[in-house]
């Protein structure tokens, strides 16, 4: 019964590169989050992942800050630095899907997979405070409705409450 549990349950893994304790964020911090490129799994672009993500990493930071603001498409590295930096944002969150798989489990038995990758940096120098990569996987028994984007909102919530002081 515990395995059967066990295989119902989605799982999650944050990896955390750096140390955000060094560099903690304030609520007086301003965060501009860069949409990231929709993601693929082998030929397939599943549109509208990156504007999800997005909303996900949005409401996350909104628990913790007043000034919070998304992109609305796309843009590069560079392209967001510059867009946070020439509109006074004192940091930007550039994440980016490494791996997008929507799959449906309850008849295929194979999980919904994610993985991404969130880079927090200070605008005004362009460093990266603190890093995070996110790996997700549905459960057996999603009822058909979840989508890699429900994997996202605990572990995302866990890596930004671990910004702050």
């Amino acid at each position: 019964m515990a395995t059967l549990l066990t295989a119902c349950a989605d799982s999650h893994k944050l990896t955390r590169i750096g140390n955000p304790k060094d560099h903690p964020l304030s609520a007086n911090e301003s965060i501009y989050i860069a949409v990231p490129s929709d993601g693929m799994y082998e030929a397939k672009t599943y549109t509208g992942s990156g504007a999800n993500t997005t909303q996900v990493i949005k409401t996350a930071f909104a628990h913790h800050l007043r000034r919070v603001q998304s992109g609305r498409i796309h843009q590069d590295f560079d392209v967001a630095l510059q867009h946070a930096k020439t509109n006074n944002f004192t940091t930007l969150v550039y994440p980016t899907i490494l791996h997008w798989e929507d799959r449906a489990t309850e008849w295929s038995g194979i999980p919904d997979r994610l993985e991404v990758k969130i880079e927090v940096v200070n605008t005004a120098d362009g460093s990266v405070i603190e890093e995070g990569l996110i790996k997700g996987k549905s459960g057996w028994a999603t009822l058909g409705g979840d989508h890699p984007q429900d994997l996202l909102a605990k572990p995302v919530e866990e890596f930004v409450s671990s910004l702050f002081k």
